[in-house]
């Protein structure tokens, strides 16, 4: 075959199944160079769909995850409302009622001041969210092709 022959896949030149190592000693360079084209188009759009789908994944993951503690927040409100309003009418058989629910308020602030800065920080550390097991099969594939330039 020459370099002018009509650009078909390999399959449809030799009639024989793609991958045969035989193949390889037969072609030209330029029936080499659509193959690695090909090859190489398959394999990014196979690690993007990879990437899509890890994505998708995590996302309905921490969808779940969200609404479930989100939930739970709303039912652990009801009872720190409830434990507020006991500690407020407790503290009222000692001090002034004014006073009581102003020391409480008080704790309360402080108390959640520490653990929005603790989640703040603990967010932080978290991000950027991105598809890690695709990105390291796309390291892998780079570092695969490097090698076999060599």
């Amino acid at each position: 075959m020459t370099h002018t022959d009509h650009p078909r896949s390999t399959t449809e030149r030799t009639g024989e199944p793609p991958g045969a190592a035989h193949q390889i000693d037969h072609l030209s360079t330029v029936q080499l160079v659509e193959r690695l084209t090909e090859q190489v188009k398959a394999l990014v759009q196979t690690e993007i769909r990879h990437g899509i789908v890890e994505m998708k994944d995590k996302g309905t993951r921490f969808g779940v995850g969200a609404g479930l503690s989100g939930a739970g927040l709303v039912i652990v409100l009801y009872g720190l409302g409830a434990l507020v309003a006991a500690a407020v009418l407790g503290l009222a058989t000692v001090l002034d009622p004014w006073l009581a629910g102003f020391v409480v308020a008080i704790v309360l602030v402080g108390v959640g001041g520490i653990v929005a800065a603790v989640g703040g920080q603990r967010a932080k550390k978290a991000l950027p969210p991105t598809p890690a097991d695709t990105r390291r099969s796309v390291h892998r594939d780079v570092d695969t092709v490097k090698e076999s330039l060599r």
